[in-house]
């Protein structure tokens, strides 16, 4: 177990004065090596407040850089980071905070091909991810390396947290969801949106219950889910329990490698989908060429962010108002990345239209090299 320099005496000094955590639980901080997974709304709190209680090795896995829309719940970043690569940012806020830390940067996605790499030198797994495919990633490699995985969630005004161990007793995150949810069931947070503290909250119970796993005090949420409510600030506790038939920690598991996980998850577009690009669709609008421009994004979404002329009618309204869409001329889609707009061309062309294309990138794509004014991110 390492030893306390002085100065580290003197900074944590209000965590030993209390007997039941002291200089032991401090040593087993400094100890510890912690993989964040993301960099984003959850990352920010539970990076800084472990970096700040004095755990000695922190992970981070994050391929993005700064945008402003991230400023609003992310505070690792300010103004003066837009457009630095959020490690690098996040490595010198982290620093500043406490010098004792080891910052560990892995810019790059968390994929089947580099997860078990990644994660192999760490002592636990935190998920601040925002997406499906890559929650399904992090719980099963940290099911076939021994470690506890520190989950937690955020959409609107609701969050969860629990700690998915099976070789401490506790269930996995696949236990509690088999399958996800249908495509468009479940809207990201940049879809759906989010209440800027509400990462905030959330992010910092993940960092205690880190903290508690690594220490061993306290009661983890091994086996609990816990849900709140940040509009009525509500806190509700859910018992989980292991599956024996879980395809990943059950008895006879048949998932032991990754899988393609955005395939499992439903994000891929269907194949042989005829695209067009945002650059394209500008030249047919400016040559004044008639169309029609469908946007299959929520109304929420739509509300916040759309191009001139396009009209709404979300991916699973699509089939039922489908005589709403013209045939005899050219159908031009999107949706936020290119996904949902793809699956909707699908969904058309089994229907009999042939004049009909996904615009490539959505509503990001021209956000960034046709309009950089929409608000889009």
């Amino acid at each position: 177990m390492p030893d306390l320099a002085p100065a580290e005496l003197q900074r944590y000094a209000r965590h030993l004065a209390m007997p039941e955590f002291g200089l032991a639980a401090q040593k087993k901080l400094k100890a510890a090596r912690v993989l964040c997974i993301g960099a984003g709304g959850l990352g920010s709190p539970i990076s800084m407040y472990l970096a700040a209680a004095g755990v000695g090795t922190l992970g981070l896995v994050d391929p993005d850089v700064v945008e402003v829309s991230n400023l609003q719940r992310q505070l690792l970043f300010g103004q003066s980071d837009i457009g630095r690569p959020k490690l690098e940012a996040a490595r010198d806020r982290l620093l500043d905070i406490n010098p004792h830390l080891e910052v560990r940067m892995h810019r790059e996605m968390f994929t089947a091909a580099n997860a078990r790499e990644i994660a192999a030198d760490y002592d636990l797994l935190i998920d601040g991810t925002d997406n499906f495919p890559t929650r399904y990633l992090s719980n099963d490699t940290a099911v076939w390396l021994g470690k506890p995985n520190v989950y937690g969630s955020i959409l609107r005004f609701e969050g969860q947290v629990a700690v998915f161990a099976p070789h401490l007793g506790a269930p996995c995150y696949r236990c509690m969801s088999p399958t996800p949810p249908k495509p468009g069931l479940v809207p990201s947070c940049a879809e759906g949106g989010v209440l800027g503290v509400l990462p905030g909250l959330v992010g910092t119970m993940q960092a205690l219950e880190a903290i508690k796993l690594i220490t061993g005090i306290g009661q983890p949420l091994l086996g609990k889910l816990l849900h709140v409510d940040a509009l009525s600030l509500r806190f509700r506790t859910f018992t989980l329990r292991r599956d024996p038939d879980c395809p990943v920690c059950g008895e006879n598991p048949t998932i032991t490698e990754p899988i393609d996980y955005q395939g499992f998850c439903g994000m891929t577009p269907p194949p042989n989908v005829p695209t067009i690009t945002v650059q394209e669709l500008q030249d047919k609008r400016s040559r004044q060429e008639d169309h029609f421009l469908l946007d299959v994004r929520e109304p929420d979404e739509y509300a916040a962010a759309q191009i001139e002329g396009s009209t709404l009618i979300p991916l699973a309204q699509i089939t039922a108002r489908a005589a709403e869409i013209p045939r005899d001329k050219p159908v031009l889609v999107h949706c936020r990345s290119g996904v949902r707009s793809a699956k909707a061309v699908a969904a058309l062309q089994d229907l009999g239209y042939t004049q009909v294309w996904s615009v490539a990138g959505g509503i990001l794509a021209w956000a960034k090299e046709i309009d950089p004014t929409l608000p889009a991110a």
